[in-house]
């Protein structure tokens, strides 16, 4: 009696510590309400990856604000990420019931079933590894995330960081490195192109049309017609 009352002393210690490094250790992501970042993990682990390969990697990066940014995009990367995007409260529970059900069959974290919120969350804050620990960290910044920050600024702060091939990162950078124009003159083809690179931006390139991601492409442009984009007017 005395043994499991100690390992369930130990355990419940453990947890509280666990409980409060996490704590400790979030974000304070009400300041991205007003203030953008200069820097975020993906791009931090991305310089770390080229430097201990003995190789230099630029950083294209142009912040700018949703209302510059083609509403064609914002309807893509919401079509191709998140479709329940502006329905739900930072987690698609469908999704990642799916996702969990091919990890159990699978007996490894492959898939993520992750929101455009999820997908904020790991490239501001967090590593790219797959554990149970860094999912759970990931989701309490998750929430974090949809009960300080309206929908719009979840879109306009994902759509500024995410990756758009080596050293580009953001939609501006985007448009420009693969179109030569500014993010808010994208046509519907060419953002559901830049949609479509969103699972592996370092691999495909959309002048480099491979039947994959040709494939997405297409599926993409199907979707978007389904998916409507609340006006922006700042």
């Amino acid at each position: 009696m005395r043994l499991v009352t100690g390992l369930l002393l130990c355990a419940a210690v453990g947890l509280a510590a666990i409980g409060l490094f996490w704590l400790l250790a979030m974000p304070d992501v009400s300041a991205l309400r007003t203030t953008n970042p200069t820097i975020t993990a993906l791009i931090e682990a991305r310089q770390a990856q080229a430097k201990e390969q003995g190789r230099s990697i630029g950083r294209h990066w142009v912040w700018v604000p949703l209302s510059r940014i083609s509403p064609y995009l914002r309807q893509a990367v919401v079509a191709a990420e998140d479709a329940s995007f502006f329905s739900h409260e930072g987690f698609d529970w469908e999704g990642l019931k799916d996702a969990a059900l091919y990890d159990l069959e699978k007996g490894e974290l492959k898939r993520g079933g992750s929101t455009i919120t999820q997908q904020l969350a790991k490239n501001l804050y967090l590593s790219s590894e797959r554990s149970l620990f860094r999912k759970a960290h990931e989701a309490l910044i998750t929430r974090s995330l949809e009960q300080h920050l309206s929908k719009d600024r979840i879109l306009e702060l994902y759509l500024n960081v995410a990756e758009w091939g080596n050293g580009i990162y953001g939609a501006e950078a985007a448009s420009r490195h693969h179109f030569m124009k500014p993010a808010r003159d994208l046509s519907a083809d060419e953002a559901a192109w830049l949609a479509a690179m969103l699972p592996a931006p370092r691999r495909y390139d959309p002048l480099r049309k491979t039947t994959a991601l040709t494939r997405r492409h297409e599926r993409i442009l199907r979707r978007m017609s389904r998916v409507s984009t609340r006006p922006v007017t700042r």
